[in-house]
């Protein structure tokens, strides 16, 4: 290609070069990540991986595919690119941990107006920080600059995590009974799910900034909306090693009401209890300064809960024990009852106001 062309090319927004500089500086980034079932480096056109199915009876892969939404506002606003890639690996790695997955390794996808290396450098530091925490490998991803697509500033990730399982071990819901208890992990605060209301309470009702200091929060607003998800994966794969878990749940859109029930047979009911566990601050103000319903609340929001785990009543105490001694901070929610045989009976019940 001429000169002219690439100039032309730049012209209309795209730089190629500022592409190659991006692969060059994130190789010492995304290779630390690198486990040993990996095997191309960075910069191809696919990723090779080597899933050892020699250590699996009937090994089964598992995927997923998600997103940030509208958290990536709160990055911009608070010119904060290091952590959002942490939230993306958390959506997709928690989802296959409910089916009890190890993930394997990690893609992302990064459409931008125009390429800030830097920033870009950040965004994928945060993606490499969160595939070390859940231990898989980042092995490929893709970077678009799309010029009159997104605006000055503005970008866009999706994540898409691959994992493995032993079939006979897979977590799918169908052994949880009546009688089951309801165990919630805490969460790190909102992770990325509501922040569509989240910033219409805050900015556009409040009028709110970023940088404001909130008392009921103890930080900035900006410092509370960016925390990023907590990643739940090796907590998982290690409870679900020493007892049998009859099901999980990742809390995410849709809250309590309307995640819960994805996983409960058929003639079940979960019984939640609210005053069980430690609402964080970040969710009553949330309440009470957006005039939010309760019920609204648990349906838009974790509040305060990332995970959950079902279990036998005989192994709620060890489960919870374990889970401390993981560094997670369990509690115990509630339990599962036959759902009442009338028409349109719930499968989830919350006492809340």
């Amino acid at each position: 290609m001429s000169d002219s062309q690439t100039s032309r090319y730049s012209e209309a927004g795209v730089d190629i070069d500022k592409g190659n500089e991006l692969v060059s500086r994130i190789k010492d980034i995304v290779t630390p990540t690198f486990g040993r079932g990996v095997l191309t480096d960075i910069g191809g056109f696919s990723g090779l991986f080597a899933i050892g199915a020699d250590q699996f009876e009937d090994p089964v892969l598992v995927s997923s595919t998600d997103g940030v939404g509208t958290k990536l506002a709160i990055a911009k606003l608070c010119n904060k690119h290091d952590t959002i890639g942490i939230d993306l690996v958390a959506m997709c790695v928690n989802d296959i941990a409910v089916g009890a997955a190890k993930p394997l390794f990690f893609l992302d996808y990064l459409a931008v107006d125009k390429l800030d290396v830097d920033k870009a450098s950040d965004i994928i530091k945060g993606i490499a920080e969160g595939c070390k925490i859940a231990k898989c490998s980042l092995i490929g991803g893709e970077t678009a600059e799309m010029p009159g697509l997104y605006s000055t500033g503005d970008y866009d990730m999706a994540g898409f995590v691959v994992g493995i399982a032993e079939r006979d071990k897979i977590i799918d819901g169908s052994d949880i009974k009546v009688g089951d208890q309801i165990i919630g992990i805490a969460s790190s605060g909102l992770h990325s799910n509501g922040y569509s209301l989240v910033r219409k309470i805050c900015f556009e009702e409040l009028g709110l900034s970023v940088d404001d200091y909130i008392e009921e929060l103890g930080c900035t607003l900006g410092e509370e909306l960016i925390k990023p998800t907590r990643i739940y994966s090796e907590s998982i794969l290690n409870l679900n090693k020493n007892f049998k878990i009859s099901g999980l749940v990742h809390i995410t859109g849709g809250g309590f009401i309307d995640n819960i029930p994805r996983v409960l047979p058929q003639g079940s009911r979960a019984i939640i209890h609210y005053d069980s566990w430690k609402i964080p601050p970040i969710f009553d103000f949330l309440q009470t300064k957006g005039n939010v319903s309760a019920k609204e609340m648990c349906r838009t929001f974790n509040m305060g809960i990332g995970m959950v785990a079902i279990v036998d009543e005989a192994l709620l105490e060890d489960v919870m024990q374990q889970l401390t001694a993981l560094g997670e901070t369990p509690y115990h929610l509630g339990e599962i009852t036959a759902r009442p045989d009338i028409p349109d009976a719930p499968q989830i019940e919350i006492d809340c106001a």
